[in-house]
C-alpha cells in the first residue's frame, strides 16, 4: 500500500524520495530542451520565426493526436514500466541531434523528428506519472507530494534553462541536447529502483473497447461541474502562454538583442518564479482554502503577462523578468491545487483516463498556441504577437473567478453524482 512508512512526511519515504529525484533529473532536461531546441534552430539552422514556432507545435501536437488514447493504455498497463521506456526514446532522440552537428548532418526536418517523438513519449510519461504518484503516496501526503514535485519541477528548470543558454554560448548550442539524454537515463535509474508494488489493472468482466474506456473518461470529465471549467482554463491560458513563447527566443535575440546567456537567464525567471509558488502552494491553501488560494494566485498572476511585451534593452529587460517571474508563481500554484484536486477527487480506476483527457486538452492546445504564436509573428511582427496573445491573457483568471470553483473555500474530495454517472458500472 502506498505510504505506509509515512510517519516522517514524503521525504522519508525512499520510494517517493527515488521518484522525486528522477523527476528532478527529467525536469532538469526539460528546461535545456525548452531553450536548447529553439536555439538549435535560429542559431545553427538559421531557422524563421514561423519555423520555431512550428517546432514548438511539433513538441505538443502529439497531446492533440493519442493524448485520450494514451490514459487508456495507463489504466491497462504498468505506469512505471511505460515511464522507463518513455524515458529511453527520449534520450536516444535528444542525443542524435549533437551526433548529427558532429557529422554535419543535421536538418530542420531531424529537429521536427526529435520533438514529435519526445512529445509523444511525454504525453504518456506524463499521464503515467500523474497516476503513479497515488501509488507510491498515501491519499493525506498527495498535496505535500505534489508540491514537492512542483518546486523540484520549476527549480530544475531554473538550472536547465540557464545552463542551456550558457552552454550554447560556451560549447555549442547541439550540446545541450545531449545532456537532456543524459537527464532522461538518470530518471530511469531511480524508477527502477522504487519497491513500492504497483497493483494490476483490474481485469474488465468484458472486453472493453478503447474507443469506450476513452469515452468514458471524456463522459466524467465534461459532466464534471469542477473539472470541465479548471480545464477550459488551463487550455486557454495555455494557448496564450505558448503562444508567444514560441517566439519568445526570437524575440528575444532579433529584437531585443540578447546573447544566448542572457535569454537562458531572462527564460528562467518563469522558473524562480514557480519555485515560489510551489513553495507557497500548499501553505496558501491552508489559510485561504484550495478553491479560493486557486482564483486568488491567478487574478494576481495573470495581469503581469502585460509587461513582457513591454521589454526592451538594457532597464526595459526588468520588465520581462518581474512578468515572467509572477506569471510563474501563478501557474505553479495552480498546477499543484488542480493537479492534487483530481489525483483525490477522480475514482482510481478512472484516474488515467480522466488525467490524460485534462492533460490532452491542456496540452493539445499548446501546440495550437505555439503554431499561432508562429504565424502571427511572421504575419505582424514579433512584438505586436506578444500584445495580441497577452492581452486576453490577463483576463483568463475571470474563467476560474465566474465558475464553481470560484464560490466554494475548498474543493470537494470524493466526485459529485452527475460526474458519476459517466463512470463505469
Amino acid at each position: 500500500m502506498p505510504g505506509e512508512a509515512n510517519r516522517g512526511g514524503v521525504l522519508a519515504q525512499r520510494d517517493f524520495r527515488l521518484l522525486l529525484v528522477g523527476e528532478t533529473a527529467s525536469g532538469l532536461g526539460n528546461g535545456i530542451t525548452t531553450v536548447a531546441l529553439p536555439l538549435v534552430a535560429v542559431l545553427v539552422l538559421g531557422a524563421t520565426a514561423l519555423e520555431v514556432g512550428l517546432l514548438a507545435a511539433a513538441v505538443w501536437l502529439p497531446w492533440l493526436v493519442v493524448g485520450l488514447p494514451a490514459g487508456a493504455w495507463v489504466d491497462r498497463l504498468p505506469r512505471r514500466r511505460i515511464m522507463i521506456v518513455c524515458n529511453l526514446v527520449s534520450a536516444t532522440m535528444y542525443a542524435s541531434v549533437p551526433v548529427a552537428g558532429w557529422l554535419d548532418a543535421l536538418r530542420l526536418t531531424h529537429l521536427f523528428a526529435v520533438a514529435v517523438v519526445c512529445g509523444t513519449s511525454a504525453v504518456f510519461f506524463n499521464t503515467a506519472c500523474h497516476a503513479y504518484v497515488p501509488v507510491v503516496l498515501a491519499r493525506r501526503h498527495l498535496a505535500d507530494g505534489n508540491a514537492k514535485l512542483q518546486v523540484s519541477e520549476a527549480g530544475t528548470r531554473v538550472l536547465g534553462r540557464s545552463a542551456a543558454g550558457f552552454t550554447a554560448q560556451v560549447l555549442g548550442a547541439t550540446v545541450g541536447l545531449l545532456l537532456d539524454a543524459l537527464t532522461f537515463l538518470v530518471s530511469t535509474v531511480c524508477l527502477l529502483g522504487i519497491r513500492t508494488r504497483e497493483e494490476r489493472p483490474a481485469r474488465r468482466a468484458e472486453a472493453s473497447s478503447l474507443v469506450r474506456e476513452v469515452t468514458v473518461g471524456l463522459r466524467f470529465l465534461s459532466r464534471d461541474p469542477y473539472l470541465r471549467p479548471l480545464v477550459i482554463y488551463g487550455a486557454t491560458l495555455n494557448l496564450l502562454l505558448m503562444g508567444y513563447q514560441a517566439v519568445l527566443v526570437v524575440f528575444l535575440v532579433r529584437t531585443v538583442g540578447v546573447g544566448a546567456g542572457a535569454v537562458g537567464l531572462l527564460v528562467m525567471c518563469a522558473s524562480l518564479g514557480g519555485v515560489l509558488g510551489a513553495l507557497l502552494a500548499t501553505r496558501l491553501c491552508r489559510r485561504w482554502g484550495d478553491a479560493r488560494a486557486l482564483v486568488l494566485t491567478q487574478a494576481v498572476a495573470c495581469p503581469f503577462a502585460l509587461l513582457l511585451p513591454l521589454t526592451g534593452p538594457g532597464p526595459r529587460l526588468l520588465s520581462f523578468a518581474v512578468g515572467a517571474f509572477v506569471l510563474g508563481v501563478g501557474v505553479a500554484v495552480g498546477n499543484v491545487v488542480v493537479g492534487t484536486f483530481r489525483q483525490t477527487y477522480c475514482p482510481p480506476a478512472l484516474l488515467g483516463r480522466v488525467s490524460s483527457a485534462s492533460m490532452a486538452t491542456n496540452q493539445g492546445t499548446i501546440a495550437i498556441g505555439s503554431a499561432l504564436g508562429g504565424v502571427l509573428g511572421s504575419a505582424i511582427g514579433l512584438r505586436p504577437t506578444l500584445w495580441v496573445l497577452t492581452a486576453p491573457l490577463a483576463l483568463t483568471w475571470l474563467l476560474v473567478a465566474f465558475s464553481p470553483v470560484g464560490r466554494t473555500r475548498e474543493l470537494p474530495r470524493t466526485a459529485v453524482p452527475a460526474a458519476e454517472a459517466g463512470s463505469p458500472r
